[in-house]
């Protein structure tokens, strides 16, 4: 063997962005790529949760610091490269995670939730990977880039199409990327996760607690492992594609998803 384990899932020296890294799924896989050694960019449009993120990370004796981004914007990503490239020297790692999912059934759907959706799930993913991938390529030893899909890529759930298109998108995205980058070094993959509970999932506007108990019990009937994820279900693998162990991998989407789309 030519590396030990640890070896290949040690990040030390390596400098990782994650988008919406703040909260939820993005915090969870910002404290994974931190406790194997990156410097973590905390990336978010939400500063000062980036900033509480930051300190837990610090706290617990990691490397991170906050970046306040709108995925929506190219600018707002060439900004967040340059800053990340003048505090750690480097860039390696880019995990797109920001996204949003506003819920509207198809006839009520309006162009304002059409264009942030679009923009911040699909736009920012692009931008931020070519910003990203730029810099990775200038410093000669290329990089990983990971995306943030759905299963609603794959399978719908309802009330959400501009949701599913931006993330059907993002799968059809990471193939394109892939074809054209990892030829220069640059891996692109993606990560679908199923039903994940988040602090935005666990309380959805106007539910009464026994209306979620009722929903949350619903999910879990379609998930053959018998429970909804956690985020850090998602930041393993995350983990698993930014590290050495996932080197032959690119233009993959890895489904986590307790066997949803199969139950």
């Amino acid at each position: 063997m030519e590396q030990t384990i640890s070896q290949l899932f040690d990040l030390s020296g390596k400098t990782a962005i994650v988008t919406g890294g703040a909260a939820g799924i993005g915090k969870a896989i910002a404290f994974r790529l931190a406790e194997a050694g990156a410097n973590v960019v905390v990336s978010d449009i939400n500063l000062d949760n980036a900033r509480a993120t930051v300190a837990e990370i610090r706290n617990a004796g990691f490397k991170a610091r906050e970046n306040q981004t709108d995925t929506s914007k190219p600018a707002s990503a060439q900004r967040t490269i340059q800053e990340t490239l003048a505090a750690f020297g480097d860039l390696h790692i880019l995990v797109n995670n920001a996204g949003v999912y506003p819920f509207s059934s198809a006839s009520d759907l309006t162009e304002e939730i059409w264009d942030r959706t679009l923009n911040i799930n699909l736009k920012g993913t692009m931008f931020f990977a070519q910003a990203a991938a730029k810099a990775m390529m200038e410093k000669g030893h290329g990089g990983k880039i990971i995306n943030l899909a759905s299963v609603d890529a794959f399978h719908p759930t309802g009330n959400l199409a501009a949701y599913n298109a931006s993330k059907g998108g993002v799968v059809m995205l990471t193939k394109a990327l892939a074809q054209e980058w990892t030829p220069k070094g640059v891996t692109v993959n993606a990560i679908a996760p199923g039903p994940i509970m988040t602090s935005g999932a666990a309380a959805p506007a106007g539910l009464t607690q026994e209306q979620l108990a009722g929903m949350l019990q619903g999910v879990v009937a379609t998930i053959p492992l018998g429970r909804i994820g956690q985020p850090d279900d998602i930041a393993r693998v995350a983990l698993f594609l930014a590290s050495q162990g996932a080197d032959f991998i690119s233009g993959a989407t890895i489904v986590a998803d307790g066997g949803y789309l199969v139950g």
